[in-house]
């Protein structure tokens, strides 16, 4: 006969083991409410079309729609572009150059091709400052402005690496080069004849690259201060050259018209007289107390005649003594 203390437990009436089942009860119930079509949301539930479908079927099929809804349009952002009027697109096909494109709508195929953007609008470069020497040996220090386009997409993308800053070197150089072979002087007078030859040389260096330099303005020449009171001492000095050059020239046309008219004059006796009586009047006029009478040339001219007689007959005695003399010395030499 077993005892009542010594008879074994069922396991409903052990407490482990209660709980155990307890739990697996409540596991498989919560696995049931969370599979069954029942436990889904009701918009999800109408979508269902077969209500002894999984959970799991029915949460593939609600979010795979906007997914792939959601692929479609990033493929489609992708492949659209919208160039304006003053671009263009070069289009490449798996890295290899197919055509350009634009203005307007471009489809590309996403992942296979890819564009480059190419503004056809005049671009402006500040050319920085550049130290130069002139064909004379004057040291300065020129910046200019340069106004270019490109004219061919392709060439402009494929034959040079970047356009922008390449021009903008070739330009520097050229401005250095083509300046050195000419004086300070043609710099500050000839700036326009300066600019043409920059400019065709640049736009025949750039042809091969698709652009077209436009136009070259040198805008700054700028001097040292030993140089700039050079050039101003240079200036003045031929400012007074020119003052008395023009002053020569006034008075060789003033003493050629008073030689005209004494000419005139000379031929005339009466005009003479009229000039001396001219000449009181313009005298009398002035309020003066001093009278001049002038005397006229003709009464001394006596006078003068017979100095001048006198002064070649004195040359001729002085010869006519020295040959007389001249016998007289070879005799005494015999």
């Amino acid at each position: 006969m077993v005892a009542e203390g010594d008879r074994p437990r069922q396991p409903s009436e052990n407490p482990c083991a209660r709980a155990w089942v307890d739990s697996e009860a409540a596991g498989s119930g919560w696995r049931e409410a969370i599979l069954s079509p029942s436990a889904l949301p009701p918009l999800i539930r109408e979508m269902a079309p077969d209500p002894g479908k999984t959970a799991a079927m029915f949460l593939l099929e609600a979010y795979l729609l906007p997914l792939a809804c959601f692929a479609a349009v990033v493929l489609l952002i992708a492949s659209v572009r919208i160039l304006r009027e003053y671009e263009r697109a070069v289009v490449f096909t798996l890295g290899r150059f197919q055509r350009v494109k634009g203005p307007g709508l471009v489809l590309l195929i996403p992942f296979i091709q890819e564009m480059v953007r190419v503004d056809l609008r005049i671009q402006v470069i500040e050319i920085p400052s550049q130290d130069v020497i002139s064909h004379d040996n004057v040291s300065m220090k020129v910046d200019a402005v340069l106004y270019f386009n490109v004219v061919d997409p392709e060439r402009a993308i494929i034959k040079v690496q970047d356009f922008l800053p390449a021009t903008n070197m070739l330009a520097q150089t050229t401005l250095r080069a083509v300046l050195g072979q000419h004086e300070l002087d043609e710099m500050l007078s000839e700036r326009k004849k300066l600019n043409a030859d920059v400019q065709s040389i640049l736009d025949s260096a750039t042809e091969t690259w698709g652009i077209k330099v436009s136009n070259v303005e040198i805008r700054t020449v700028e001097l040292t201060d030993n140089m700039v009171r050079a050039i101003a001492k240079q200036a003045e000095a031929e400012r007074d050259r020119r003052a008395k050059v023009i002053h020569a020239e006034a008075e060789f046309q003033a003493s050629q018209t008073l030689v005209n008219a004494a000419k005139i004059l000379g031929s005339v006796p009466a005009a003479m007289q009229l000039r001396y009586l001219q000449t009181l009047a313009e005298i009398g006029a002035e309020q003066n107390s001093t009278v001049v009478f002038p005397m006229p040339i003709d009464i001394m001219k006596p006078f003068l005649d017979l100095l001048e007689k006198a002064d070649r007959s004195t040359p001729a005695r002085a010869n006519g003594a020295d040959r007389a003399q001249l016998p007289i010395a070879s005799e005494v030499a015999h």
